[in-house]
């Protein structure tokens, strides 16, 4: 390995210059993985910034639609490799070495309040509530018996009123499917067609209530909450994408479910959705067909207005985000397995064409913005893609590396993401997951 000796002035509580040791060959796996990643960098590739916020022994961020942040910003937390529950402070990230602090072991966190500073956790049959400053705890609900031991997911609402879960419903009737295209196969093909009888329900945090408000036969997951309206859930059917319409809202008076993209095509997938900042929108991933043309969607939850914003096949990515301004975009790539990897007809194509970066992405004007149809047509716009951290030698696959989940600090100027890319052993093999933040302004 080559190094090279570095000085860069960085602002710390003592104002003292500190010198880093930078690799000249960051990428190479063997090389690094006996030693703790870097702390702090810049990207030769893409001049980013880029500091280590988890421990040397790894860590993980949440999932990219679960909020890790407390109201204020000020904290993130993350799952430490051996299980604990941990926050980072934010307030003086790129100014001194982030200060981790152990909130609770063997403690996986449901997300952040959205009002309070403590995360919910679930305990056995109940739901916690953490403080993160304080570490106290305090039993928020105790699980309904018709909810206890069935699996399923859970949502906070925004104003803290109402916990959402998903279960398998005991009244539900197992419907098989027959997947609608020949010779089709594999896990969750399998899994999709055997079909699932599952509910989605809400308990009233102060009173313990508990109501169902959905039934269905179908794989039901990806559960949110809107960050603005404390009625509005969103949520998805999860199997093959092209065998399924997805993305569904309920709302917690009873409103029944509502589907929010219809497939029109031949392999059109969607997925992958997510609320804005300010609720009024659902975001996903578009794809018409799939591994052809690339997009990042739009719908309007009041006027169902519509807007597609294309992109690259080397830009398309796992997960995308949007800043808390909703003026721009991020997303975290894919790796050569990969939707984007493949021809439509899925045929792995080589090189395999999918971009393995983190990006910031930043709409043109939407074409034809000036004019105005009399009918509801979809708005259409390009996005332009700026590249923040080389992911060439991380691992995207779900057995054996990580999702990058990346989502923006609440001022916007940084990204938060998990990468293995310092200790990726290689295919096959389990990496060492670490979490990362990159500064989005270039230096």
């Amino acid at each position: 390995m080559r190094f090279s000796l570095r000085i860069f002035p960085v602002l710390s509580c003592h104002s003292v210059l500190v010198l880093r040791v930078l690799a000249a060959d960051a990428t190479s796996p063997t090389s690094l993985a006996a030693a703790p990643p870097p702390r702090d960098w810049i990207d030769p590739d893409t001049r980013h910034r880029v500091i280590r916020l988890s421990p040397d022994q790894g860590g993980s961020s949440l999932y990219f639609h679960q909020n890790g942040y407390t109201p204020e910003g000020d904290k993130l937390i993350l799952h430490t490799r051996d299980g604990a529950l941990a926050t980072v402070d934010l307030t003086t990230l790129g100014l001194s070495p982030p200060k981790l602090e152990i909130v609770a072991p063997a403690t996986r966190a449901i997300a952040t309040a959205w009002r309070t500073r403590e995360a919910y956790v679930r305990r056995d049959v109940h739901i916690v509530a953490l403080h993160l400053d304080t570490k106290a705890e305090r039993t928020v609900i105790k699980l309904p018996e018709v909810a206890q031991g069935r699996g399923g997911a859970y949502a906070l609402n925004c104003d803290e009123s109402l916990l959402v879960g998903i279960a398998r419903d005991p009244d539900g009737k197992t419907i098989p499917r027959t997947p609608p295209t020949s010779g089709a196969g594999g896990t969750l093909e399998a899994q999709w067609a055997a079909g699932t009888p599952k509910m989605i329900y809400t308990i009233d945090v102060k009173t313990g209530a508990f109501r169902v408000l959905h039934r269905e036969n179908d794989w039901t997951n990806h559960l949110q909450c809107s960050p603005t309206d404390p009625l509005q859930i969103l949520f998805c059917h999860e199997g093959p994408w092209h065998f399924n319409d997805r993305t569904w809202t309920v709302r917690a008076d009873g409103t029944p479910a509502r589907l929010l993209h219809e497939r029109t095509m031949n392999m059109e997938i969607q997925g992958h959705e997510f609320f804005s900042p300010d609720g009024k929108k659902i975001w996903y991933d578009l794809q018409t067909p799939r591994s052809t043309v690339f997009w990042l969607a739009n719908v309007d939850l009041t006027s169902g207005h519509r807007t597609w914003y294309h992109l690259k096949r080397e830009e398309w990515s796992v997960h995308y985000n949007v800043s808390p301004d909703g003026k721009f975009f991020a997303g975290d790539g894919g790796g050569p397995g990969s939707v984007a990897a493949s021809s439509g007809d899925g045929v792995r194509l080589d090189p395999p064409g999918n971009g393995q970066w983190i990006y910031a992405f930043y709409p043109s004007p939407v074409r034809g913005s000036s004019f105005r149809d009399q009918r509801p047509l979809i708005d259409i716009g390009v996005l332009k893609s700026e590249r923040l951290v080389n992911m060439a030698n991380h691992n995207y696959s779900k057995d054996t590396g990580v999702e990058p989940n990346l989502t923006f600090t609440r001022n916007g100027q940084w990204l938060i993401f998990s990468g293995n890319f310092h200790t990726n052993p290689g295919h096959g093999h389990k990496a060492t997951t670490h979490t990362y933040a990159v500064e989005i302004a270039k230096k």
